[in-house]
């Protein structure tokens, strides 16, 4: 039998190969599985891995494996990896929040590796400065995310009709999300607000076409993925809420405000009537 050196021993070390750069700094409000809001977000490839030749052929395919590491787990926030944090059940979501299963019949971050797995559809491989951005849609990782593997989604072998699928047979349900007028003045001016100016918008031959910006850099590109508000933003932002990201335990409380954080902004909303929840508010960070 091996002791608890020799499990630490049989930790394998992946590289940390990129980054991802998302709307969403905060799990609250992530969604709980990939695809279920078309979220556009992008994967910052670090060196040596961000070299051009790595991705030949990858734009042939229309969606992409990431591995990835769930980095806001304690085990990993902390830096502990012994074996006693090793948890045999956990609560999912989707049954409420009390009924207990074993971790291995979850998506539970707080799984022995620490690793997550999702496909997404990969919008555009994009070389700026010399450097590798994977733009990305649909992925329920928030910003920061360290990535460890990426690969081609295959649907000859990786799409699967014939299966069970345990206690999540379908996507849950959604709830309604509707926006107070005052809510949507705020977010409209905060929209407004950070609209470039025409002065800053006039060279259009270098225009990017994946985020509106002229001159792209790797830098701006990324900015503008996490931080700039635009007026599309507010169906994402419903798409997310819609998911009702409330912890199970909590979600029959009336008129009790939480808030999302999204890009540069804090979303408050609250339910109203059963199945309905509504933004009350939104400010900048």
């Amino acid at each position: 039998m091996l002791d608890e050196n020799s499990l630490l021993d049989n930790y394998h070390q992946a590289p940390v190969i990129g980054y991802h750069r998302a709307p969403l700094p905060q799990k609250f409000g992530a969604p709980r599985q990939p695809n279920l809001v078309a979220l556009t977000s992008v994967i910052e490839m670090l060196a040596p891995y961000d070299t051009p030749a790595a991705f030949d052929s990858l734009d042939k395919f229309s969606h992409i494996w990431v591995s990835w590491q769930f980095h806001h787990n304690y085990r990993y926030k902390n830096n502990n990896k012994t074996s006693s944090d090793f948890r045999a059940q956990v609560r999912p979501p989707r049954l409420g929040g009390n009924q207990k299963i074993g971790v291995f019949a979850s998506r539970s971050m707080y799984r022995p590796s620490g690793l997550g797995l999702s496909v997404v559809k990969l919008e555009q491989v994009k070389i700026i400065q010399g450097r590798v951005l994977l733009i990305i849609e649909g992925a329920d990782m928030i910003d920061g995310t360290p990535i460890i593997d990426i690969k081609p989604y295959v649907a000859y072998s990786d799409a699967l009709t014939q299966t069970k699928n345990g206690f999540a047979p379908t996507a849950p349900d959604l709830l309604t999300v509707t926006v107070t007028d005052a809510a949507n003045e705020q977010f409209m001016m905060l929209v407004s607000a950070g609209e470039p100016s025409d002065a800053n918008n006039n060279d259009t031959s270098i225009k990017d076409a994946n985020t509106g910006l002229n001159n792209a850099t790797v830098a701006s590109t990324i900015h503008h993925i996490q931080n700039q508000l635009v007026a599309s933003d507010m169906s994402i932002i419903k798409e997310l809420i819609a998911q009702d990201p409330r912890p199970a335990y909590r979600r029959t409380e009336i008129a009790t405000p939480f808030v999302m954080r999204y890009k540069s902004v804090d979303v408050s909303f609250q339910l109203i009537e059963s199945g309905q929840l509504q933004i009350i508010a939104v400010v900048t960070v």
